[in-house]
């Protein structure tokens, strides 16, 4: 084997370990505020609202996960315009500290006893500061990953930035069931809660120093290259391609809908509605998080094999045929049946997530491929996971039934696959400069010269 050869390995395997620990530091940020919305924020923060009205305060609770899906897409233009002009590097290692200091901020706020009305004021800013973050955080790291892949293995590489998501989520659960096993429920409620913000500050210092080893994507290498053909990335963007924007954004709902049911409301609803205990239904959510995981390895390989729009409708299939049976389990009350009601979710959220990287890459011209994707995926996760957890609770405080929050994600579900479907298959598509003609429009192997 020659040494380059060795050295082109050695960098792949680099970028993946790049790209994995950096989403899996983000998400694990997210996911400690997400699921400690769900049974500890409202005493914390909103405690008048809570002593009037739980039920309001637990669709506030939500609400303030959902706030923070706003400022994605501004995350996203920011991001995406810097990353297509000066590089993808340089733009994740930047999306990382913000992420880090929104996120130990966070577990040194005061609460609503100690400094009023300020503490959720200001929980909400470091919020839009971690929403501002994931923004430009994900289109990144789904670029350095399958920019540098052999082109027949765009799917598999693409897959690891995306099992950063479960990853944190196994993080975050992880040492939340620890510290609620190890501490008495007043001691957690008092200042233990704030030990996994605080720990964020060393999982950035690990990441950021990972994220600086890495090589410059081979793709923004070839575009430097070319520094005369001046553009400005969004208004080119939305000239040429906004179909693609909009096609991404509605690609992602469904999936980011149902995974934020299991992010933060099948917590709640299990524990506040269910009577379940909390450290179980935690151990259980970390056991999906492996399945997850999983599947969504083995999404992204799979679209190297039958194609991006196969697999994701495959996944898509196995969310929509699942939802109704789902509930019937978890609604038993049995902490076993819930296991397996979220594992086998999961695997259709892996496999209509695996792919995600490789697809929405090969939807976009390099010169605009960073905002293009953050600018879909910012969208998509609003109309999908913003308010998912929102708007189940407000179905289930109206209609009294957990069928109406299954039939809610079985049509976001359609919307999604049907998005797929409008896409195409995208998998033998050039990434390169010269993969796309001049109206942003795909150069498609043995169609165009």
């Amino acid at each position: 084997m020659s040494n380059t050869v060795i050295n082109r390995r050695r960098e792949e395997r680099r970028v993946l370990a790049g790209t994995l620990v950096g989403t899996t530091i983000e998400w694990y940020d997210f996911f400690i505020f997400a699921q400690l919305t769900a049974t500890l924020l409202t005493p914390l923060f909103l405690a008048p609202v809570g002593e009037a009205n739980p039920g309001l305060a637990q669709i506030l609770s939500f609400a303030m996960i959902g706030i923070s899906f706003f400022f994605r897409p501004l995350g996203a233009v920011v991001a995406g315009n810097l990353g297509d002009r000066f590089g993808r590097k340089r733009v994740l290692v930047m999306t990382l500290i913000l992420m880090g200091v929104a996120t130990t901020l966070i577990g040194l706020l005061p609460t609503y006893a100690q400094i009023g009305i300020a503490a959720p004021i200001l929980l909400v800013l470091l919020r839009i500061l971690q929403g501002f973050s994931a923004g430009g955080e994900w289109g990144g790291a789904a670029l350095m990953s399958v920019e540098h892949a052999p082109n027949h293995r765009r799917g598999f590489f693409g897959s690891f930035p995306q099992i950063g998501v479960p990853l944190g989520m196994i993080l975050a659960t992880g040492l939340l069931f620890v510290l609620r096993i190890s501490m008495t429920p007043e001691q957690f409620q008092a200042w233990g809660w704030r030990i996994p913000f605080l720990l964020s500050v060393v999982l950035i210092l690990v990441g950021h120093f990972i994220r600086r080893a890495l090589e410059e994507s081979p793709v923004f290498q070839e575009l430097a290259e070319r520094k005369s053909e001046e553009h400005t990335p969004l208004r080119d963007l939305m000239r040429t391609n906004a179909k693609q924007v909009i096609q991404a954004a509605l690609i992602f709902i469904s999936n980011n809908a149902a995974g934020y049911l299991v992010i933060a409301f099948f917590i709640a609803y299990t524990t506040n509605v269910l009577g379940m205990e909390l450290a179980p239904v935690l151990l259980a959510t970390t056991i999906g998080s492996f399945g997850w995981l999983s599947f969504t390895l083995l999404g992204g390989w799979l679209s190297d094999k039958i194609g991006r729009r196969n697999t994701f409708v495959l996944g898509y299939g196995m969310i929509f045929v699942w939802m109704i049976p789902m509930f019937m389990l978890i609604d038993t009350g049995n902490i076993v049946l819930y296991t397996v009601a979220i594992f086998v979710l999961t695997m259709g959220l892996g496999l209509s997530y695996g792919p995600q990287s490789a697809m929405y890459a090969e939807m976009f011209p390099a010169h605009i491929r960073y905002s293009g994707i953050s600018i879909g995926y910012a969208i998509g996760a609003i109309l999908g996971g913003a308010f998912a957890a929102t708007v189940a609770q407000i179905l289930l405080e109206t209609t009294g039934s957990s069928t109406s929050i299954a039939i809610y994600i079985m049509v976001l579900t359609v919307i999604s696959a049907g998005a797929v479907l409008w896409v195409g298959e995208t998998r033998h598509r050039s990434l390169g400069v010269a993969g796309f003609h001049a109206d942003g429009t795909a150069k498609i192997p043995g169609v165009h010269p």
